[in-house]
């Protein structure tokens, strides 16, 4: 089901991103960012408008969002004074069933592997030593959430982004992991969808900007 893909991926984005653990709601979770941009985040289980109404009247700070598996439009009418929908940041809910890969890095590129806390990092250097594409993968058990994945602007259209994914992908698999999640913007979308993941919802993105 939807919902348990978007438990999975908050709990997942908030072990990435070094955060507190998720304080659990009726309606879902909050995850306390910190940061001038990103006060915090509640992220909707389901799309219901109770629960976006609660968890958007439990908030009195600027900079705080909500997350929640519809489309923009819907969620719109939902939203209290003070409350916007940002297009750009509105994304995707994708998932896969992980298998094992051999990755093999483009030619001229060479790559780097770092664990820390849960989370797996790959960094992807040019024969030069700079930095070209990365991707990051907190492992939760069976699950894996795929996070952070760029790729430079001098690099792109070279396959990095696809052997990021890739070697993300082995990674979590040989840490016991056979479920895949991440939120993707369109342009990660469109990638994804080539290494056979598959989009389950939007993730409608709303911040409180009184």
């Amino acid at each position: 089901m939807v919902s348990d893909l978007v438990r999975v991926w908050a709990s997942g984005w908030a072990l990435s991103r070094q955060t507190p653990r998720p304080a659990e709601h009726p309606w879902g979770v909050y995850i306390e960012v910190g940061q001038a941009e990103q006060a915090g985040r509640h992220v909707i289980f389901e799309a219901h408008e109770s629960a976006v109404r609660a968890a958007a009247g439990s908030v009195g700070v600027p900079h705080t969002w909500l997350k929640v598996p519809t489309e923009p439009e819907d969620v719109r009418p939902w939203l209290p004074g003070g409350w916007v929908v940002d297009e750009e940041e509105t994304g995707h809910l994708m998932a896969v069933d992980l298998s094992a890969t051999e990755p093999v890095a483009p030619e001229g590129y060479t790559e780097s592997l770092e664990r820390s806390g849960g989370v797996t990092f790959v960094r992807v250097h040019d024969a030069a030593g700079e930095l070209a594409a990365k991707g990051q993968v907190a492992l939760l058990g069976h699950e894996a959430v795929v996070d952070r994945v760029v790729t430079e602007e001098a690099h792109r259209r070279r396959g990095l982004g696809a052997f990021v994914m890739r070697t993300l992908s082995h990674h979590a698999v040989a840490g016991g992991a056979s479920l895949g999640v991440l939120g993707a913007t369109d342009e990660g979308r469109a990638l994804y969808e080539t290494l056979g993941w598959k989009a389950h919802a939007r993730l409608a993105a709303c911040v409180y900007r009184p």
